[in-house]
């Protein structure tokens, strides 16, 4: 059974500048959980995929339940309390009424907070990472937007990765029905074709250029990437890496099969280069203008920084960029600024040594990103980064929730667990 662990942590390869205060991880031990608790947690399963095209929100029911167990919440937690009551449409709101479910709300928000001061929780928030299946049969980038190519890729080629087969799954031959009748993955976005490209189901000649040598300019041109805004930069950073250095994992028969699947046509018959600028109408934002000038980027300057001599200034290119995604890693303890691009400097790692300390320290921060709830298990967009930091805002705001409603004159125990975690947060200067 599944069980949230906070504040916790080990190993050779976790490091915490506190003590892993505020870290979240979901265990799985098989040898926990009553028959009573297990059949709960397969009712809340069933009952969200039932509904899930009308609700495709999650309430964090795995954590509730498993709080109001530890918090005794379903004893005697409001047994103070007089009994709800359902207003109708002649009663008269009373203050005492107002007063009454005021104070059920303090006392279940109350319940869920861990015991180190936090309130953990689902922040999922772009869902292109798993987001749930639609009923077109495709996947969106939003968990409440519709198909994607983008979305329908990522998570077809999830499954198959997955070991799901195509024969076998009715979700994988609708998704496969979705991609080839919106034109196939070619028309996949940028992200999606730098992704599909990693994995070895798309040529690197099908993406527009990414030049790592552009992080060696002067800092005080205007272009430079310092410049960007922190996740925009983050993110092409390592994307420059690995699209310099043409990086692709592993051709396993998975992959060549794929290749195969998501494409109205043979993959060897594919015209890459007029496949840089397509997108699918269902995933393009803005339009292309004719001020884009991706596309003689790629067929005048990547050639001659591609060839010798000029290669060995990618070289030094490639060499500054790592040391910037290592400088990132340690500094974020290997969380990194987001999900996306912790998964691309994991990825930069890798492709640089698998047997590293970094490859190494990536994975054993892979959980903290992994949050488990009715829907299943997807990716949290933010964790706690920075030295385990990430919760002191939404504590923060926690906890004047709870003073502006009078939760110290009731029970002033969460906001010393609050007040305590926050002082623990700081770091020594």
């Amino acid at each position: 059974m599944w069980r949230l662990k906070v504040g916790e942590g080990s190993g050779p390869w976790l490091r915490s500048t506190n003590g892993f205060l505020g870290r979240t991880a979901w265990e799985f031990d098989a040898g926990t959980g009553t028959p009573e608790e297990r059949a709960e947690v397969e009712r809340v399963w069933r009952e969200f995929a039932d509904g899930r095209f009308r609700r495709r929100e999650s309430a964090d029911l795995l954590m509730r339940l498993q709080y109001a167990k530890q918090n005794n919440q379903g004893k005697h937690h409001h047994r103070r309390l007089p009994p709800v009551k359902k207003l109708e449409e002649k009663d008269k709101v009373t203050e005492e009424i107002v007063l009454a479910s005021l104070r059920r709300a303090l006392d279940q928000f109350s319940s869920l907070q861990s015991d180190d001061g936090c309130w953990p929780g689902d922040f999922s928030g772009i869902m292109f990472i798993m987001p749930g299946l639609n009923g077109d049969g495709g996947w969106g980038t939003l968990i409440l937007g519709s198909s994607s190519m983008f979305g329908t890729c990522s998570n077809y080629i999830t499954l198959r990765f997955l070991g799901e087969e195509l024969d076998a799954n009715v979700a994988l031959t609708q998704g496969r029905g979705w991609i080839l009748s919106h034109g196939g993955a070619t028309l996949v976005p940028q992200w999606g074709k730098i992704w599909l490209s990693i994995l070895g189901v798309y040529d690197w000649s099908g993406n527009n250029p990414i030049f790592p040598e552009l992080w060696l300019v002067p800092q005080f041109l205007p272009f430079h990437p310092g410049k960007f805004w922190c996740l925009c930069r983050m993110v092409y950073l390592p994307m420059a890496y690995l699209y310099g250095k043409k990086f692709v994992g592993p051709i396993t028969p998975t992959i060549l099969a794929l290749r195969e699947e998501i494409y109205d046509m043979p993959y060897h018959k594919i015209d890459w280069g007029q496949t840089r600028n397509t997108c699918a109408k269902e995933d393009l934002v803005c339009p292309r203008t004719m001020l884009q000038v991706w596309t003689s980027l790629y067929k005048c300057v990547e050639p001659v920084l591609s060839n010798w001599p000029i290669n060995k200034l990618r070289e030094k290119a490639l060499n500054n960029l790592m040391e910037h995604i290592h400088y990132e890693d340690d500094n974020t303890q290997y969380l990194c600024i987001c999900a996306v691009n912790k998964a691309l400097n994991m990825v930069c790692c890798w492709a640089e040594d698998p047997n590293s300390d970094a490859f190494k320290r990536h994975l054993a921060r892979i959980p903290d990103f992994l949050w488990l709830s009715e829907d299943g298990m997807k990716a949290q967009v933010y964790v706690n980064i920075e030295g385990d930091r990430a919760h002191a805002v939404n504590t923060s705001w926690a906890m004047l929730t709870l003073i502006y409603a009078g939760q110290i004159e009731r029970d002033p125990t969460p906001l010393h667990r609050a007040s305590k975690e926050l002082i623990n947060m700081q770091m020594d200067t």
